[in-house]
């Protein structure tokens, strides 16, 4: 097959894919993967492959044809191509929640510094190193990598990368329970698709809808959260988006245990979970334990509650999410105390107090915790935060919490 049949039956995929017609255009791509002696042509419908595999939550296929593509991408000696398919070897990771690994990828990335054409590419790059960070619950890091990644989409006037670190930011500010902040980024995100998302992917309309439904639950604007929720869910079904499938799936089942209704949730998570199992979103089986503990706590079913924080923590741990531990050790803390066992009861939040120092998920000025409840943040230049309302009391020369970094044991 030669260059010009190839880009013909490349875009013959594009257009059998963006009919929803994902299984013909896989068949297509895979036989031009076969019969292409063009590189060039190999190395994009590779990336065709990944984009693909990586809506339908088939992460580990994601991750061979990485692979194979950072092959091609050697074979044709591009800085380009090189960068492009280590992103796409950085995103694979990601999706499968192998953090270090993202971030290790995102790293060699941003090294290599190629052309302009690379230098575009490091707003997603940052975006998707601040993923692995908010994995891995390293808050600064995190917030860092996302203000990176705005201000490259700011810079090239990329309204679709802002509008996917938006999400990251509602997610960000959720995690820590600043939810007005939660609510507003995927609304900024909602307002670019309306304005600018007429040729776009549906897929930034659901993503949007999807985490301003969970900031709407968190505030407790339920009915809204289940609208959001819904609009997503119509969306990632027509387009067979398994992984935001279980998400909402995971929503909906929040909401109705927010409601108090377990005996519709627990079905919702199972469905959530087998979808997550599936794909391999072992972080979003974390969350979706911690529902079903919850659930099992509000029927004073203590001792299956335990069997379901067992498994998370153990997921958690794998994945080094230390806020999913934070949680999970929250939990026992309140099933011991209501089971009055007390050694039990001190061992958890010996580790809970751990976790916070370790997260340093605590204000810098006041010494208290951040992410107990909603509360309103503000973060320094540094991506260091504090509760707004310290900074508007005390002012700052500089962040405290730098200040403190800098100074050497021996002077302590």
């Amino acid at each position: 097959m030669g260059q010009d049949q190839t880009k013909q039956q490349i875009e013959k995929g594009l257009h059998l894919y963006q009919s929803n017609q994902t299984e013909k255009a896989l068949r297509v791509w895979m036989r031009v993967l076969e019969k292409s002696a063009d590189p060039a042509g190999r190395f994009r419908v590779l990336g065709c492959l990944i984009t693909a595999h990586a809506e339908m939550g088939r992460y580990k296929d994601m991750l061979k044809f990485a692979v194979v593509q950072i092959d091609t991408a050697r074979e044709l000696e591009d800085p380009d191509f090189l960068t492009e398919s280590y992103l796409n070897l950085a995103r694979s990771n990601e999706k499968l929640c192998e953090f270090q690994k993202t971030i290790s990828y995102c790293k060699t990335c941003l090294n290599m510094q190629g052309t302009t054409v690379s230098m575009q590419l490091n707003g997603q790059v940052s975006l998707s190193m601040g993923n692995a960070f908010l994995g891995l619950s390293i808050f600064q890091k995190a917030l860092e990598c996302f203000e990176k990644a705005l201000r490259y989409a700011h810079n090239n006037d990329d309204k679709m990368l802002e509008c996917r670190v938006c999400c990251s930011l509602g997610n960000f500010y959720t995690q820590i329970k600043d939810y007005e902040k939660a609510l507003f980024f995927p609304c900024k995100a909602a307002e670019l698709v309306n304005d600018y998302g007429k040729g776009w992917s549906l897929k930034y309309r659901a993503m949007s809808q999807y985490h301003m439904a969970v900031a709407y639950r968190k505030l407790g604007r339920l009915a809204d959260a289940m609208d959001c929720c819904e609009e997503s869910m119509k969306i990632a079904l027509q387009h067979g988006d398994r992984p935001l499938q279980a998400l909402c799936l995971l929503c909906f089942a929040d909401i109705h245990r927010s409601r108090r209704d377990v005996q519709t949730a627990f079905p919702r998570y199972d469905s959530s979970m087998s979808i997550m199992t599936e794909i391999g979103n072992r972080l979003g089986l974390v969350q979706a334990l911690l529902g079903v503990t919850k659930c099992w706590m509000i029927q004073k079913e203590l001792d299956k509650a335990l069997e379901s924080i067992e498994k998370a923590q153990e997921l958690a741990e794998g994945l080094g999410n230390k806020l999913g531990l934070l949680k999970l050790h929250c939990l026992c803390e309140r099933i011991y105390r209501t089971k009055e066992q007390q050694q039990e009861l001190r061992d958890h939040v010996v580790k809970f107090h751990e976790c916070v120092e370790e997260m340093e998920l605590y204000c810098g000025m006041c010494g208290e915790s951040i992410g107990e409840k909603n509360n309103q943040l503000q973060a320094l230049p540094c991506s260091h935060f504090f509760h707004l309302k310290c900074l508007q009391t005390n002012g700052t020369r500089g962040c405290p919490n730098c200040r403190r970094l800098s100074v050497k044991p021996g002077y302590v």
